[in-house]
């Protein structure tokens, strides 16, 4: 396989025109003929991997902020893993890089190429080539990472600061329970000042609202955070009730309210971007 252009849709101006640069990782309906062929469970399965249709809500959220949007499928590679969280239990080159203790996730077959879906069982037909892992790392999970460092490169250069906000949902953690989760790796991904900025959005909104339990966020906030040096990464997992139809598949009613309240949050983080600079220049 050899891929002639991204498996992910970028938009936005050639120079971030916002401090705010958007990702959706996980949204992704592309499924390549040779994962449907290794299959052995219904295609259905496997969707259950998407945060379905949250893209519908990033672009109806979205103003002028650079953002990317995986298209390629979560069954075919995961964007929020290491590269080296190849599962040995079926990727026959996981040999080669994985280290010698796996990941929780990986254990539990959500690694860089997930191996099994709770309810379904075991995913793949047989094990995975371990030259065909690699074209996935290559063509797929290194360019959105490099595009997505480049942006936030840009922005801090064009702003002093950027953020990145990682876009996810989650199926609805029950009754009374949080209908946003915002994940910042437990502090270290973000200032403070833009998980708070967050958090009040969301009550302002109405809705309850998490921290780090149980979405503390993952690999892309690991590799693109730097709060240090003025780049700060949060995650936000919204419930999918919020903005699905009723049957979990479709755009539902609540998709506009739920764009409204991401687009509450992208406007409060760069407000937050702009007020923490002054308080540095300060």
């Amino acid at each position: 396989m050899h891929a002639s252009s991204p498996s992910f849709d970028r938009s936005g101006d050639i120079v971030p025109a916002s401090p705010v640069i958007l990702s959706v990782p996980h949204a992704g309906r592309e499924y390549p003929m040779a994962l449907r062929a290794a299959l052995r469970v219904p295609m259905a399965a496997v969707t259950i991997l998407e945060d379905r249709h949250i893209d519908a809500v990033a672009l109806a959220a979205r103003g002028c902020e650079t953002m990317l949007i995986q298209r390629r499928a979560r069954a075919w590679i995961d964007l929020n893993r290491s590269e080296l969280e190849r599962d040995p239990a079926i990727d026959e080159g996981a040999v080669w890089t994985a280290p010698p203790q796996t990941s929780a996730k990986v254990r539990g077959g959500l690694g860089l190429v997930p191996r099994r879906v709770a309810g379904a069982g075991e995913l793949w037909r047989r094990r995975l080539d371990a030259y065909d892992v690699a074209a996935r790392i290559r063509e797929d999970h290194r360019p959105y990472h490099a595009a997505l460092a480049a942006e936030l490169a840009a922005a801090q250069a064009r702003f002093g600061a950027a953020v990145l906000l990682d876009l996810h949902s989650m199926p609805s953690l029950g009754p009374g329970k949080p209908r946003v989760v915002i994940g910042d790796r437990f502090g270290r991904s973000a200032n403070g000042r833009f998980v708070a900025a967050i958090e009040a959005v969301v009550a302002a909104a109405g809705y309850t609202v998490a921290l780090n339990t149980p979405y503390a966020g993952g690999h892309i906030l690991d590799t693109h955070a730097q709060p240090a040096s003025g780049v700060h990464a949060v995650q936000i997992e919204f419930d999918r009730s919020l903005y699905l139809d009723p049957v979990g598949d479709g755009p539902g009613d609540g998709l506009a309210a739920t764009a409204a309240l991401l687009r509450g949050m992208i406007d409060a983080l760069a407000d937050e971007a702009t007020a923490t600079l002054a308080v540095a220049a300060e």
